[in-house]
């Protein structure tokens, strides 16, 4: 198989060495030319996934036209603020009737769109897909064994997907439910951030329990009024990735929610953390969507003010707890 990676920081790269070690052939493009040299020299990710050498069968490219000439698959891996710019320049090159898989993990930021929305605006003539679960790159470019679902409107073309990812340490399941799958990964980062506010201000256990059970209860109910189908979030792209994410010093979003319960401010929680954050953009568009939807989503609220409006954090874990009596 030929397969084409749009995205060269530690989730894109990652599966690009996943997928070379399986003997595809794998054209690995970054948007920035500088990049791709130092790529192709060292033969490793040395910024965002150091220590993991290249197989031969990896190609660097900043030409996305010879990037996706010939794929027999094409994955995206562009962080959510890039992801319409990278559908642009990728359209004029995508065949029709061409699958693509996204596997970012996001929401559009002023249209409140999914990404695969975007693709799919953006890349008419391409059949889209997306993918998701429990997969931090450090470990999936070890091999270390990892789930994933693939989402489709198609199951011949989730099957498809499924076939050329599938390998010894990487099992993938389908699906059909591209909203519930996109929903899950993009909104956990949100209870991630949240996590890690916990952690950094010393709370135990028992609140990031908390966080994690209630927050999931969020993130369904929006799914289900967006369309989703709320077994979904009981699978890999909901509770799976939930559980990582919050849990493991890998989440760049744990680990922002730390710094920011520490006491640091948001730019320099986000210069310190040297990556995407995504959480951060998604507290934004997950506050707007639940308010254009009329759906309780306390956890997500109190995010959004301790981001973007300056609020304390223990004042926000107060918030929660005082907030009227409920039953479950």
């Amino acid at each position: 198989m030929n397969i084409s990676v749009i995205g060269s920081g530690s989730w894109g790269t990652a599966v690009a060495v996943m997928l070379a070690k399986k003997g595809c052939d794998v054209k690995l493009w970054s948007w920035i030319q500088e990049e791709t040299d130092r790529l192709n020299r060292d033969r490793e990710n040395k910024e965002f996934l150091p220590g993991i050498a290249f197989p031969d069968n990896i190609y660097c490219t900043h030409d996305i036209k010879e990037c996706c000439d010939g794929a027999d698959l094409i994955i995206t891996a562009a962080p959510s603020p890039a992801t319409r710019t990278t559908a642009k320049t990728l359209s004029e090159y995508v065949l029709p009737g061409q699958k693509i898989v996204n596997i970012s993990k996001g929401l559009e930021n002023g249209s409140l769109k999914r990404l695969s929305e975007v693709y799919k605006e953006e890349i008419p003539q391409a059949d889209i897909s997306v993918m998701s679960g429990p997969s931090h790159a450090e470990e999936v470019s070890k091999g270390l064994p990892t789930t994933n679902v693939v989402a489709s409107d198609n199951n011949e073309t989730a099957k498809f997907i499924q076939d050329i990812l599938m390998g010894e340490s990487f099992r993938i399941y389908t699906s059909t439910d591209i909203i519930g799958v996109e929903l899950g990964g993009a909104l956990k980062n949100v209870i991630a951030l949240c996590a890690g506010i916990s952690d950094g201000l010393g709370y135990g256990d028992n609140t990031k329990a908390a966080l994690m059970t209630r927050g999931l209860a969020e993130i369904a109910r929006l799914g289900e009024a967006m369309g989703a189908k709320p077994t979904t979030f009981m699978g890999l792209s909901g509770v799976g990735d939930l559980i990582v994410t919050c849990t493991s010093m890998h989440s760049r979003n744990r680990r922002a929610g730390i710094l920011l319960g520490e006491g640091y401010s948001l730019d320099e929680t986000l210069k310190k953390v040297h990556m995407v954050v995504e959480g951060v953009n998604t507290a934004s568009a997950a506050y707007e969507l639940a308010h254009r939807y009329n759906v309780e989503m306390p956890i997500v609220e109190q995010a959004y003010g301790i981001l973007y409006g300056g609020k304390n954090p223990r004042g926000a874990v107060l918030d929660l707890m005082t907030r009227e009596k409920k039953g479950e």
